[in-house]
């Protein structure tokens, strides 16, 4: 099968690349801002187009790309500079359209997007919800805004290409060690060091309300390959077990117990420091944490056999030891000075 990955290069990217090749018969197309080292793993097992989505010549440039590919998986996403919600939205929700066209045009029969628990509506913590839950998104997060408007896009591709079988993952947070410099300079930015992570508290103060869901990047990947594998189309949620809450989250980080603090309380901590440019994690995050809903993967683990083979603790507890050891992969070339990439 010959699989086209836009944004191959970032953390879900380098993961799908090992285990499709690991798999084998398929040649793979990785497609970038800027090419990575082609000679080191496991980028030397694809052949690379150097494409910027969201600029004007991406569209002739994703359909040379494109040209016969079976299949097309978009991963490329960024969220910094996230004070400039223009340059989010022309690489994020233009360059996903930009994406979805060149695919269609090029006459791709299969395209996979990674969509989030973020393009959610404000949901349950109590009960779990299915893939039907509504995508609207919340308001006060322009990830989760961004996240919304690139599904409505999706369903008029589907509506447009009903040959084209069309899926979308949503998973949860996204970890693995090797991203801990990358997670370290996006949620700490420059004034606080990696290290920050050695420190235990005896309590966590978090929120009621603060539940959320992870995979690690390995198993993420590892739902991709199924979805290319069976041709599936729909949605599908990905989240590993347990759901982080005040009661399993703190002894991944080292806590004892969690201690109750006003949510509002937080979303002001966050928003005042953001605003100073104290620290990159825009207030958006913590409503994301507060408000959408639990998912259920029933679905996923079903209909495509997936089975997270490490927990939503072993993935946070990943991150957390590359950061305390200072360690992670630089971000990738393919980005700009002051961008990043998100895996949620």
């Amino acid at each position: 099968m010959r699989i086209a990955i836009v944004g191959a290069s970032g953390n879900v990217g380098t993961a799908l690349l090992r285990v499709l090749s690991a798999a084998g018969g398929h040649e793979l197309i990785g497609v970038g801002r800027r090419a990575p080292d082609a000679t080191a793993e496991p980028y030397r097992n694809a052949t690379w187009h150097e494409v910027e989505v969201g600029s004007a010549d991406a569209p002739t440039k994703l359909r040379e790309a494109f040209e016969g590919c079976d299949a097309v998986v978009h991963l490329a996403w960024i969220i910094q500079p996230n004070h400039r919600e223009s340059t989010l939205h022309r690489v994020n929700v233009e360059g996903s359209r930009q994406v979805f066209e060149a695919a269609a045009a090029a006459g791709v029969g299969h395209l996979v997007y990674a969509s989030s628990v973020g393009a959610y509506s404000a949901g349950p913590k109590d009960r779990r919800v299915t893939e039907n839950w509504p995508t609207g998104g919340l308001h006060t997060s322009h990830y989760s805004r961004q996240k919304a408007a690139v599904e409505r896009l999706l369903d008029d591709v589907e509506a447009a290409h009903p040959n084209m079988a069309v899926a979308r993952l949503r998973p949860g947070l996204i970890f693995q060690s090797g991203q801990a410099s990358e997670v370290g300079r996006y949620f700490l930015g420059p004034f606080i060091p990696q290290q920050i992570a050695r420190v235990r508290v005896p309590v966590l103060p978090m929120p009621r309300q603060m539940i959320f869901q992870a995979v690690h990047s390995e198993d993420a990947a590892e739902a991709y390959a199924l979805v290319l594998a069976s041709r599936a189309k729909g949605a599908f949620n990905i989240a590993a077990e347990p759901v982080l809450d005040p009661a399993t989250l703190p002894p991944v980080v080292g806590a004892k117990r969690s201690v109750p603090i006003p949510g509002a309380a937080l979303r002001a901590l966050v928003w005042a420091s953001w605003e100073l440019r104290l620290q990159r994690s825009d207030p958006g995050w913590i409503d994301m944490a507060l408000q959408v809903p639990v998912m259920d993967t029933t679905r996923a683990r079903t209909e495509l056999g997936w089975k997270p083979r490490r927990t939503s603790q072993e993935a946070v507890s990943a991150v957390i030891g590359g950061m305390q050891e200072a360690s992670g992969v630089p971000a990738s070339s393919a980005l700009r000075p002051g961008e990043q990439r998100a895996q949620s």
